[in-house]
């Protein structure tokens, strides 16, 4: 008789909602992760992208040719500028946000002059 366990009312309630473990189990992962197969390499990349497309969109200072520079959204979710970091003056439009990529452009002797920044070299600063 061993093998038999009595569970009180408290005790099967948490076994049903997920608080306790019936085999004593605290931290069991599962399976190991292979940390070099090629989704786990992509689910990486996938989250970088996600991380400095968050933190451009947000208004974080990066530096651009040793620049310090942030982004200034458009009100109601439109698209905005991008704005020296020291002084808050205006830089150039935006155009396209990406995932990767951020389009934009502004007018130099009314000529109008495109740029394109790639997120994935982009230095945060903040």
């Amino acid at each position: 008789m061993k093998n038999v366990v009595v569970l009180d009312k408290k005790a099967l309630l948490e076994i049903a909602n997920g608080e306790k473990k019936i085999d004593n189990r605290t931290n069991n992962t599962g399976r190991p992760v292979n940390k070099q197969s090629a989704r786990q390499a992509r689910l990486a990349k996938q989250a970088f992208y996600n991380d400095v497309n968050d933190k451009f969109q947000k208004g974080n200072h990066f530096k651009y040719n040793n620049t310090i520079y942030k982004y200034h959204a458009g009100k109601d979710g439109d698209l905005g500028c991008i704005v020296d970091g020291v002084t808050g003056f205006h830089q150039c439009n935006v155009s396209y946000i990406g995932r990767t990529k951020v389009q934009g452009y502004t007018f130099v002797m009314s000529k109008r002059v495109s740029i394109e920044l790639d997120l994935k070299t982009l230095q945060f600063v903040d």
